[in-house]
């Protein structure tokens, strides 16, 4: 694909807002986690899940291992953390900031996120860099106020409800 094509396509996808996501697990006692903005919901029969995970990913290899994982939507205050799972953290210190948790199966989830989905791995296939999971819901939970922290146009963004009822 020519250089301008690439561009082109990379401009064009920094126009899409995107929830900022945290995906957790554990395996062996030890928590494992990233940053991600491909994650969309698949099906509510049954309830399902895509998200999208660089196979250079040091979660990777761990997360199709225990095939259960937390999908941790972030709130607009939580940029701070979503930044420590991004890299330049060292994976053993990501956890130490934000109020983790564990389930009752053990995995690590963001007790103060904007909504915490619980899954299992369905299905999971490679295409080129990424692996792509189904994951199936397994349990979800969510905070009152909806306040999500956005990525747009290779920033922190956040979004807010359109008054449509003064449209003239």
């Amino acid at each position: 694909m020519p250089e301008q094509d690439l561009e082109n396509f990379r401009q064009s996808m920094r126009r899409l807002a995107a929830t900022v996501c945290i995906i957790s697990c554990q395996k062996d006692g030890v928590r494992y986690g990233i940053t991600v903005t491909s994650v969309t919901s698949l099906c509510m029969e049954p309830q399902s899940i895509l998200v999208c995970i660089n196979q250079s990913a040091s979660i990777r290899p761990h997360i199709r291992d225990v095939g259960r994982y937390c999908v941790n939507l972030l709130t607009q205050s939580q940029a701070d953390i979503s930044k420590r799972f991004s890299g330049g953290v060292p994976a053993s210190e990501r956890f130490l900031e934000g109020a983790w948790c564990l389930s009752d199966d053990g995995i690590p989830y963001l007790a103060d996120a904007q909504a915490n989905i619980f899954c299992e791995i369905d299905e999971a296939f490679g295409y080129a860099t990424h692996d792509i999971l189904v994951g199936r819901v397994l349990s979800s939970r969510f905070n009152t106020e909806v306040a999500p922290l956005l990525y747009q146009d290779g920033k922190y963004a956040v979004g807010a409800p359109l008054d449509l009822s003064a449209a003239a």
